[in-house]
């Protein structure tokens, strides 16, 4: 049995029961019931070996994959049968890649008004938006760069803007510093957890580097799509291994 643990009181913000996630017509099985819950403001780090299903799990959450069995709400409401599932990604989340996925032809502040179109604000206002997120990753002197003219520290910098355009509640980052060397890597996720503590935003993060899983509030490790152990990060325990 899996041990869970303890989470601190406020909101449900995310719950899972049985979830399951299958392809190629089931013969492949990237989730076999994996059972969570995520409250508001915590930051869960998510760990397990490639293929365990972690990424399709954080996909799940983000709508971006369907269950294929199993339920998952999001502060209550079923997110397989949202009727507006861009809508709730536009809005709700922001989402931070391993690769960046930024558009080469697009300056840096144009990439960061890209959510922001799915809203109703006006040309200048998405560009002054824009302008203050990138203020507040440090990179207003690259409003006009392309992504091709940055280093990969600075590109995933555009992108944590990015991903905030329109002040969600919930940060979903997969790897957001796989690609990154050593130092960019630290940086960046000073940047993430600095911005976890000052907006008070609910974060799920995974990560292969178990330095940056301790950071968290609680690890959630998985393995062969189960989740195998659920703790605080504090607590030590062999599934972290």
């Amino acid at each position: 049995m899996v041990e869970t643990a303890k989470t601190s009181s406020g909101d449900i913000v995310y719950e899972a029961a049985g979830l399951k996630k299958e392809f190629d017509g089931g013969k492949v099985a990237a989730l076999r019931g994996v059972d969570l819950q995520i409250r508001q403001g915590e930051f869960v780090a998510i760990i397990g070996p490639s293929g365990c299903g972690k990424s399709t799990l954080l996909a799940s959450l983000g709508s971006l994959d369907r269950p294929s069995a199993g339920t998952l709400t999001y502060r209550g409401n079923s997110i397989p049968d949202m009727p507006d599932p861009a809508a709730y990604r536009a809005h709700e989340i922001g989402f931070i890649f391993q690769s960046f996925h930024l558009l080469p032809t697009f300056t840096v502040a144009e990439n960061v008004q890209i959510p922001m179109f799915e809203g109703n604000k006006s040309r200048s206002q998405r560009k002054e938006r824009a302008v203050q997120l990138l203020k507040s990753v440090g990179l207003d002197h690259r409003l006009g760069h392309f992504p091709s003219e940055l280093s990969g520290g600075e590109r995933q910098r555009v992108a944590i803007a990015r991903s905030l355009a329109n002040g969600p509640s919930v940060l979903l980052a997969d790897e957001p510093t796989g690609n990154l060397d050593s130092d960019s890597a630290q940086q960046i996720m000073e940047l993430i957890l600095q911005l976890h503590r000052d907006l008070g935003m609910t974060l799920v993060l995974v990560t292969h580097d178990l330095t940056i899983a301790e950071r968290a509030s609680r690890i959630i490790a998985m393995r062969d799509g189960r989740v195998i152990s659920d703790q605080a990060a504090d607590t030590p325990t062999t599934a972290l291994q």
